[in-house]
């Protein structure tokens, strides 16, 4: 796991670490690590560190310094390096380091240096700044900002300056760089958009702060072998029972499209068997794309024996395409008062904005919102939701009871208070190609398969968004996180079709 810790763990471990080094010495780390990623970006020519034009952006805290040390060590390879410092004052050792080197300092006038430079160190602002830039500051950004698009690399100095380091907020300008140099440890939010978007590639450089760093951190992205380590495999004893069955509520004779696709993550989503409940016209479809599949047709007044008639299940999924009439209502409330895990999701979202007295439910229980959605459950503003996603994503986990997946720019999972101090989960495979019709009814059935094989709901949350993500990457011929050449559009069914490389990819 990539973990995240707030500014007020990553300012006590620095306490901690400084009184056992000599004065300046993690400073020191912090410049050295920053000009080595400075000098791996201008090596993109072979030979270019030498000439190149580096400008500093220097605020006057300590961001400033280790933004000047670095600059002073790559003049010392021969880049013409010159330093803008734009606050109160600038940093005494590190200014002078930099003129020692050959660099030069120019005050606030930029006289054109930003918009000449090959590549642009960005220390205005550290992790302490809250809201957005004010001038001089946001002018350098916008600046900054155009020599970027003229072809500069913008790096940020452990984190963009403007963006909120707990949160990922965005509140005003800031900057946007290509790469993040963040120190000791990573910072919420460098991994939550809007924040995670204005950082580009994030780059962690060790300065020793790991071993005093107290308590559970606050965010937490997974590399692969996080998600290879909690999936449930089949072993020799297994039968499709032991493997877990699915209940699946999904779909309606207007809403068809909803009941294949949630259908197609379900089986490809390692159940032993998928029972799928829906309407008479989606029926036949599934009957047709899933004959593996064990179908139950629902009758429309909701008057009925929904847990009786469908036969034993691990886990459900109610939502997708279900419609928000009262006998679908009747329907998810036969669901939430079992006993069983349940991920609830798109209809049944909108049914449970209308009744949240359905909530908190003693099982286990996902829900697997957009922001919209989110902001009905919670009377708030999409706009909102979507500007402070760790803040509702807790919130909602909080007043609902429940585990929050919620989708968008960057999917965060927040667990309810029952489960402990746990960190919000983030899934870093997300992409813009997930933004489709039906992607949502795709991800339900995969994750709700995954709860059936009896993984706790953050952590199937966490999988199957790992794996919807990669599905999706795969699907439009972007396997990595750069976007690739040859990038073609897809569809919610090509993430169906594209799950079975998505789990042998790990």
């Amino acid at each position: 796991m990539r973990d995240a810790y707030q500014v007020a763990a990553v300012r006590a471990a620095e306490h901690a670490l400084m009184e056992l080094v000599p004065d300046g010495a993690l400073m020191g780390r912090a410049a050295a690590g920053l000009a080595s990623v400075c000098v791996s970006l201008l090596n993109a020519e072979p030979g270019f560190v030498y000439g190149a034009r580096v400008a500093v952006l220097a605020g006057s805290g300590d961001n400033g310094g280790d933004a000047l040390f670095a600059g002073a060590l790559l003049a010392r390879r021969g880049a013409a390096v010159t330093a803008i410092t734009a606050g109160s004052k600038a940093h005494p050792g590190g200014s002078a380091a930099l003129r020692a080197a050959g660099g030069r300092v120019a005050g606030d006038d930029p006289q054109g240096v930003i918009e000449r430079a090959d590549l642009i160190l960005d220390g205005l602002l550290g992790i302490g700044g809250r809201g957005g830039l004010r001038e001089p500051f946001a002018g350098l950004a916008a600046q900054a900002e155009q020599a970027r698009q003229d072809g500069a690399t913008v790096v940020a100095v452990d984190l963009p300056s403007g963006i909120d380091a707990d949160t990922g907020v965005v509140d005003g300008p800031a900057v946007r760089a290509d790469v993040t140099v963040t120190f000791g440890v990573i910072k919420p939010g460098l991994l939550v958009d809007p924040g995670a978007g204005h950082a580009g590639t994030v780059e962690l450089v060790d300065i020793g702060l790991r071993p005093y760093l107290q308590g559970n951190p606050a965010a937490a992205a997974p590399q692969r072998g996080d998600i290879a380590e909690i999936l449930p495999r089949p072993s020799a004893e297994s039968d499709k029972y032991r493997r877990g069955v699915l209940g699946l509520l999904a779909g309606s004779d207007r809403y068809t499209g909803a009941t294949l696709l949630s259908t197609g993550g379900a089986v490809h989503g390692g159940a032993g068997m998928v029972r799928v409940v829906t309407a008479p016209v989606p029926a036949a479809l599934v009957r047709q794309a899933w004959p593996e599949t064990v179908i139950t047709v629902h009758p429309e007044d909701g008057a009925w024996d929904l847990i009786g008639t469908v036969g034993r299940v691990q886990a459900w999924v109610a939502g997708p395409g279900m419609g928000t009439d009262d006998g679908a209502r009747a329907r998810l409330t036969a669901i939430l008062a079992t006993d069983l895990p349940v991920l609830v999701d798109a209809d049944g979202l909108t049914i449970l904005s209308q009744a949240k007295e359905l909530l908190p439910r003693e099982a286990p229980t996902l829900i697997t919102p957009h922001a919209g959605e989110l902001a009905r459950l919670l009377g708030t503003d999409p706009d909102q939701v979507s500007a402070r996603r760790l803040e509702h994503a807790r919130r909602a986990a909080a007043e609902l009871g429940v585990t929050v997946l919620l989708k968008g720019s960057t999917t965060v999972i927040a667990s309810p208070p029952a489960a402990g101090d746990v960190p919000v989960l983030v899934n870093p495979t997300g992409t813009p190609w997930l933004a489709t019709a039906g992607s949502g009814d795709v991800l339900s059935g995969l994750t709700g398969a995954l709860l059936a094989q009896g993984l706790p709901p953050a952590e199937a949350a966490l999988a199957g968004a790992y794996l919807h993500g990669m599905a999706a990457r795969l699907a439009a011929g972007q396997p990595d996180e750069a976007l690739a050449d040859g990038e073609a559009p897809i569809g919610a069914s090509d993430l169906v079709r594209a799950l079975p490389d998505a789990f042998r990819s790990l």
